[in-house]
């Protein structure tokens, strides 16, 4: 049996947690990210209730005493920055999963830095001290038991599981611990007088496959009995790139022009994050989750990669004006683009047209490829010397920033 080398290091309530060191007044307090929906909850208004994703005015009924603060998205890249700084200087060997958690591999480091244990509480303390967050660490033989371990030791905490006591440890966990197992699929096994880890291990493989289907039947056996050999990876190439918006309720009475202005919103910042990583894509994806929770892909592949803001958002645009009467039918709740086909090299095709090109209804670039992204690049750096908010689009003026952007650092 292997040692325990692996860390699942976890920010605790990563934006709330910015905006409470940020402003001291707001620390011990209960904290809203967002208005419209919740995009992260302090502590202290998670316990009475309040979640991510949550409406906004359900969130104010739950716990009215809350404040609600606006979303500094800026300040949140700068957090996770500095943070990564921290777990690439503790090991060589680390795999982002979002901007607020990476697994470390630190198996060979005990001469150098000592046991996984010191690595870890030596990891939090400077996590503490260097850029001021909270941070949670599990450790584990697995990615997936670290992962776990870090979920049973928040907040702010530590947890090690032993290799000799990993069943111990995971057996009695609900069943939603287990990767993969959200509230529908809970429910089924729930049906079927599954509430724990353990009872999942006393089924055959072919048993959960019945319940739940056979993949994810072939994943519940492996996990229940902590079999997972994935290792830490690093340098994986990122095959799209992506942000989505959860509107809650408050989707249902959007205008056009309201849902535009989210789709604006997102595109821009896709399509920035591409071009300061030198990356361009041929594929936009659009994501759409309705009010009863059906979910639609729709995509379109361009001529040619491209970073260019108005050509993905000529696409987008186009997706979501597709989709129009699924939205009309059904209500929406959340919004999400990825654009996907991605070099690395930043390679873009340039074609020859006249320079003044007269746009369809306004939906069509207007311009050569050269003179769009000549455009781009110069708000790229008016934004870099002076912050995101000192050019903005037209259409985003007044509106709501708040942006739920699952993504790894450039």
């Amino acid at each position: 049996m292997g040692q325990a080398t692996i860390l699942h290091a976890d920010l605790d309530s990563f934006y709330a947690s910015v905006e409470q060191r940020d402003d001291p007044s707001l620390r011990g307090k209960p904290v809203i990210v967002g208005g419209g929906v919740v995009l992260a909850a302090s502590y202290e208004a998670k316990a009475y209730g309040v979640k991510t994703a949550m409406g906004g005015r359900q969130a104010k009924q739950l716990c009215p005493h809350a404040i609600v603060v606006p979303p500094r998205m800026a300040a949140y890249t700068d957090a996770s920055a500095a943070v990564f700084e921290v777990f690439h200087d503790t090991t060589p060997l680390v795999e982002p999963l979002s901007v607020d958690e990476a697994f470390l591999d630190v198996s060979g480091l005990l001469r150098v830095s000592g046991t996984p244990v010191q690595i870890g509480a030596r990891l939090r303390e400077q996590v503490r001290d260097q850029v001021g967050l909270p941070i949670t660490v599990g450790i584990a033989r697995t990615k997936f038991l670290a992962k776990v371990a870090s979920q049973e030791g928040k907040p702010d905490g530590l947890l090690l599981v032993p290799p000799d006591r990993e069943l111990e440890f995971l057996h009695p966990l609900p069943v939603r611990r287990l990767w993969g197992v959200g509230a529908k699929t809970s429910d089924k096994l729930h049906a079927h007088g599954i509430h724990t880890v353990a009872d999942v291990a006393e089924l055959s493989e072919s048993m959960l496959g019945s319940i739940v289907g056979g993949a994810m039947g072939r994943q519940l056996f492996a996990l229940s009995h902590n079999v997972d050999r994935r290792r830490v990876v690093t340098g994986v190439r990122r095959r799209s790139v992506g942000a989505q918006r959860a509107l809650g309720r408050a989707g249902n009475s959007m205008s056009h022009s309201e849902i535009d202005a989210v789709v604006v919103n997102l595109v821009d910042r896709i399509t920035r994050r591409m071009r300061r990583s030198d990356r361009t894509g041929r594929t936009v994806v659009l994501r759409l989750r309705f009010n009863d929770f059906s979910r639609v892909t729709r995509s379109h592949t361009l001529p040619r990669a491209t970073a260019s803001t108005d050509a993905i958002l000529c696409a987008a645009r186009g997706l979501v004006s597709s989709a129009a009467p699924l939205i009309a039918e059904r209500g929406l709740t959340l919004v999400g683009f990825a654009v996907s086909n991605i070099d690395r090299e930043g390679a873009q095709q340039l074609e020859l047209e006249l320079p003044f090109e007269t746009s369809d209804a306004g939906r069509r670039p207007a311009g050569t490829p050269e003179h769009l992204l000549a455009v781009d690049s110069a708000m790229d750096e008016v934004r870099r010397r002076f912050g995101n908010a000192s050019v903005t689009r037209g259409v985003l003026v007044g509106r709501d920033p708040g942006l739920e952007m699952p993504m790894l650092p450039d």
